[in-house]
């Protein structure tokens, strides 16, 4: 999980703001809790959220 937050953090533009860096590591903990393991997947997946959240 470490590796994927790593991995999608990597591709955020800088600055880098904690929440969204909060929010990946949210997305990660929820789809491997759901029993994804592949780090490419969690990785892709947490993106995907955050590219999708509402914006302030």
């Amino acid at each position: 999980m470490t590796t994927a937050l790593e991995a999608a953090v990597a591709t955020l533009p800088e600055p880098v703001h904690s929440a969204h860096v909060n929010a990946l590591a949210e997305s990660i903990l929820r789809t491997a809790g759901a029993g994804e393991r592949d780090v490419t997947n969690l990785q892709r997946i947490a993106l995907l959220e955050l590219q999708l959240a509402p914006r302030d």
